[in-house]
């Protein structure tokens, strides 16, 4: 059984969150991006001539089925143009987000009450007048639960930007783990912290959750 050396964990904690900016940072600006994208994608899921339906239903069903790991390595090391590792990272993880978020979007407009629309249509507003002022403010509340799930797999799944040496927190620490020998310590100090992370996005999720009177 492998053992833990707490003195080891203790010296390298500064290290190691010294990658937590590119953690975060990736995590927020992928979401950011992976939601607005997922929002064009869902109006045009449900609303736009039946080919771009078509063609969105292939971008979810592909990105949905494809390992993060894999899409990653064909943005960095496939395309015949060199994407930095960082360029690649927000990409793939905003591509593959996306693809969730629209699901979690669709069903949340899909459930929301078709008496709505009416009354909005019988008032006469537009239809982007419905979907911005009626529609999708439901929408972001119906779907806190979701999108604080699609949050934690996204800041979980940037460990997978060491493997094209981006240097978050698994990198530093596999970095430390080879020097000292001992990566079990390291691994361990890293799951805390990405565990840590996570129950603040939880946090985030319950106080917004109490926000809009759930």
């Amino acid at each position: 059984m492998p053992k833990i050396n707490l003195r080891l964990m203790i010296d390298s904690l500064p290290v190691v969150l010294q990658g937590i900016p590119y953690t975060l940072g990736l995590t927020l600006i992928s979401f950011i991006l992976g939601n607005v994208l997922a929002i064009l994608l869902t109006l045009v899921y449900l609303y736009a001539p039946v080919i771009f339906q078509l063609m969105t239903r292939f971008y979810i069903s592909f990105f949905r089925g494809i390992p993060a790991l894999v899409l990653l390595f064909m943005l960095y090391f496939g395309l015949p143009y060199q994407l930095t590792a960082i360029q690649a990272v927000i990409i793939c993880f905003t591509m593959t987000s996306s693809a969730f978020l629209t699901e979690i979007y669709r069903g949340a407009i899909l459930g929301i009450d078709e008496g709505q629309w009416d009354a909005a249509r019988a008032l006469g507003l537009p239809f982007w007048i419905i979907i911005r002022k009626i529609i999708l403010p439901q929408v972001f509340r119906l779907s806190i639960p979701a999108l604080s799930n699609v949050a934690m797999d996204l800041a979980k799944g940037t460990s997978l930007a060491a493997m094209i040496t981006v240097p978050e927190m698994f990198q530093k620490a596999k970095m430390i783990g080879g020097r000292e020998f001992d990566y079990m310590t390291l691994y361990v100090l890293v799951a805390i912290i990405y565990w840590l992370i996570c129950i603040g996005i939880g946090y985030l999720q319950n106080r917004l959750e109490k926000i809009f009177h759930y």
